[in-house]
């Protein structure tokens, strides 16, 4: 009776598989009391996607159609809950859930279709999630395939088009995020496969068997999610994984670099880019010292250049955050970090140029006093560029720089001497032409602290700046009177006058050939 059970199930599988005209479009196949030794052949595990059975007469868990891309039609049966099964049928009752959730529903060309099976569904997955989450010795051996197949039937599909292409900068306060249709039923697969995760049970030994790359790869195309409620659960669950097998790590790891590096250098859009930037701040506070050289060699070629990208302000605090982890490991990274910044500092995006010099403060909040005085020159060579910017928001905060005790004391300490003369021509000119008042404010404070580290060097820069000045207008006077004798000298030739007949019926004529050319053309 098992054997002809089953061989009417392959007859029904490969009549599928071959898509027969002859076929009706919705194939409805019921199972009763088939025995666990006859599931193995009828739900093989390179065939998730077909009937589940029922496990008695009393509880029909589906009757269904094959799941397809297109989510055809299924109709489910209400299953009575686990709990209250005997203790011996659960784990059976539990699988026959699991498969249940395969069935996928059309949520996006006819939202009202199948609501009561779409509820049954709902309702299946909610119990699995209390069941998982409250009872002890749930998740055994027979579990891990079912659950993996069940979460990679619902989730790893193809993510639809972009609905913004071209990778313009995503504004959260203007902007509405594209939610995932099919949320409801999503939300409580994500749900369920967390706390299988997260459960006491969980056997990494035996789960690396299904969690292996191709599903770690399958997961991570689904942060380019536009939905922020999916990509926050695909972020939890990823570190899970990255906790949990030690074997996947460097894979994972390189993937993300993989996605980084197309995010710079080819697209310039991908969704997920600051959930997984905040997946690698808790890698990296994790990170064994001395930094391995692959490790160093991530912070300058990938999270430096993620600083040049246009949609920057998306992903910039988790960004920060990387950085500066990296340099509270190894302070030896300072350098190249803060040189690198200063490499892609944007010329015309005001609003990208606070952002530098939000991080640039965090990094100077955690820098060593040996590391500030070989970053010191160029560092405050490029904050004189941004006190002078006639954008108030950029020259107000590079003054709040100022109003930071350590960043102060950095300067008092080891580098006045040298800053002072860097940063009073631009602090002295802005406290008078500045248009912003507020700018003018914060340049008296900052020439105030100056004037109070050392007195006689801000005197000395005053007149040094003063005598500047003067040479200026001095050359700018003499330039003027050497103009003006060779203007009377150019009076005294002859040919002047023809030359500037000739220069004269030059220009009408160019004149005219331009109006004529615009009336005829």
């Amino acid at each position: 009776m098992e054997l002809l059970q089953c061989s009417s199930l392959w007859i029904a599988f490969i009549i599928d598989s071959l898509k027969l005209s002859s076929v009706p479009q919705i194939l409805v196949l019921r199972f009763h009391s088939v025995p666990i030794s006859a599931q193995k052949w009828i739900n093989p595990p390179s065939f998730p996607r077909y009937p589940v059975l029922s496990i008695s007469m009393d509880r029909v868990c589906l009757t269904k159609t094959t799941v397809r891309p297109n989510m055809s039609s299924a109709v489910l049966f209400i299953v009575s809950p686990i709990p209250d099964a005997p203790p011996m049928d659960r784990e059976e009752l539990f699988v026959q859930k699991l498969r249940q959730c395969c069935v996928l529903f059309d949520f996006v060309t006819d939202p009202l279709s199948d609501l009561k099976y779409k509820e049954v569904k709902r309702a299946g997955l909610n119990e699995m999630v209390e069941y998982i989450t409250h009872n002890r010795d749930v998740v055994t051996e027979s579990i891990y395939p079912e659950a993996v197949i069940m979460f990679s039937v619902n989730l790893f599909r193809t993510l639809p088009p972009s609905s913004n292409p071209t990778g313009a900068e995503f504004d959260p306060e203007e902007d509405e995020p594209t939610l995932e249709a099919a949320w409801p039923h999503l939300q409580l697969v994500y749900e369920f496969f967390l706390r299988f995760l997260e459960s006491p049970d969980f056997q990494p030994n035996i789960a690396k068997k299904y969690i292996d790359q191709k599903f770690v790869m399958s997961l991570l195309e689904l942060f380019d999610s536009e939905d922020p409620r999916e990509r926050d659960f695909l972020k939890t669950i990823l570190h899970r994984i990255y906790g949990k097998f030690l074997g996947l790590r460097a894979y994972i790891r390189r993937q993300i670099n993989n996605i980084f590096y197309r995010f710079i250098y080819e697209t310039e859009h991908h969704n997920g880019i600051a959930e997984l930037l905040e997946i690698l701040g808790s890698i990296i506070n994790g990170f064994a010292l001395p930094l391995k050289e692959e490790h160093k060699m991530f912070l300058i070629r990938v999270l430096l250049p993620l600083h040049k990208v246009k949609s920057l302000s998306v992903y910039h605090p988790q960004l920060a955050y990387c950085v500066v982890q990296f340099l509270e490991k190894d302070s030896s990274l300072t350098e190249p970090v803060i040189i690198g910044l200063l490499k892609f500092w944007p010329k015309t995006h005001s609003p990208k140029e606070v952002m530098f010099l939000n991080e640039l403060e965090e990094i100077l909040d955690v820098i060593e006093p040996s590391e500030f005085v070989k970053v010191m020159e160029p560092l405050f060579r490029q904050l004189a560029k941004c006190v002078s910017s006639p954008h108030f928001q950029v020259a107000e905060r590079a003054l709040y720089y100022w109003n930071n005790e350590y960043i102060m004391s950095l300067i008092s300490d080891n580098a006045a001497k040298i800053i002072l003369p860097i940063m009073f021509p631009a602090l002295y000119k802005n406290s008078k032409s500045h248009w912003n008042k507020t700018i003018h404010g914060l340049i008296y404070n900052a020439l105030k602290l100056f004037m109070e580290m050392n007195q006689k060097l801000f005197d000395d820069c005053t007149q040094q700046y003063k005598a500047e000045k003067q040479k200026e207008k001095y050359k700018l006077k003499e330039r003027e009177e050497m103009w003006h004798k060779i203007e009377e000298l150019a009076k005294q030739n002859p040919q002047v006058n023809g030359l500037r007949y000739a220069l004269t019926l030059a220009i009408k004529s160019s004149i005219f050939h331009f109006f004529l050319s615009f009336f005829l053309f």
